[in-house]
């Protein structure tokens, strides 16, 4: 089981490029990145995923894929990714382009995690209807395969349709970076088989015990499928946990700050990963 970070890149937080050199100098696997386009004002105090109050971090955010971007190439071996990237926010052939050309341009070490968002407000300020973002984002990684892995490229569906195109860089890693699906509803698994290629869920309860349903499902299916866990705390036993399930890797979360304190938070996780390894 390796290891890794998720993190809010932030305008006024350690920047993407410092902040990649520290996880790799640490000797962990992967830094990803989250994303939010924007935060609608509407007049009310906004209100996160799980109903408490929304840090201002959501509406500072760098664009994922440009983090992404400014990391690979302050780094040799360091993975990069989103976590997760709003997919029915964006214009999948244009989606498509930057993904590959991240891909391209870091020498195969990007990774595409994925999913349909949870604010309503921001998914409507993009064209979409929150009630068909599964539909939308399912369409949109469809049409984006097809891009990365055929030259005449072509896709129709409802929400997406072009006849035969061109379009390069095609992804350096084959066939297409992997797919990490987020998420922790009950239809997860079904998104997780039916485009992704690992599970990118946030700790919480219930989760660690649900690994083996898709790992078994998966099997059946004739699929290898990771579990990349985000939200893992610094916590000795509950890594432990996490790696008898069969998780790949483990990520916590960084806050967006300075220096000094990511230090700190990254110190507290590394020695739990120690005193659960033995070391």
């Amino acid at each position: 089981m390796d290891s890794g970070f998720g993190y809010f890149a932030t305008h006024d937080a350690v920047d993407p490029a410092t902040l990649a050199r520290m996880v790799e100098e640490r000797g962990h696997v992967a830094l990803m990145f989250s994303e939010h386009t924007h935060i609608p004002v509407t007049g009310a105090a906004p209100l996160g995923p799980d109903g408490g109050p929304l840090p201002r971090k959501y509406w500072h955010t760098y664009d994922p894929l440009v983090a992404c971007m400014a990391a690979g190439a302050a780094t040799t071996r360091l993975r990069v990714g989103t976590a997760i990237c709003l997919v029915p926010q964006h214009e999948p052939i244009a989606l498509a382009k930057a993904v590959a050309s991240v891909d391209a341009l870091t020498g195969g070490r990007f990774e595409f995690g994925v999913g349909a968002g949870w604010n309503d407000p921001e998914i409507r300020n993009h064209g979409v209807d929150p009630a068909r973002r599964f539909a939308v984002l399912k369409e949109h990684i469809e049409a984006m395969r097809q891009i990365w892995t055929h030259a005449d490229a072509e896709y129709h569906g409802e929400f997406v349709s072009f006849g035969p195109m061109w379009s390069w860089p095609k992804p350096a890693q084959i066939p297409y970076p992997p797919i990490l699906v987020g998420g922790t509803g009950p239809r997860v698994f079904d998104r997780v088989l039916a485009y992704g290629d690992a599970w990118l869920p946030n700790y919480g309860p219930g989760v660690l015990e649900r690994v083996p349903e898709l790992l078994s499902r998966a099997d059946d299916a004739g699929r290898l499928i990771r579990v990349v866990l985000l939200s893992a705390p610094a916590d000795p036993a509950v890594l432990e946990q996490c790696e008898k399930a069969g998780v790949s890797r483990v990520m916590a979360w960084l806050p967006s700050v300075g220096p000094a304190r990511i230090e700190r938070e990254m110190d507290a996780f590394e020695a739990a990963l120690a005193d659960m390894r033995g070391e």
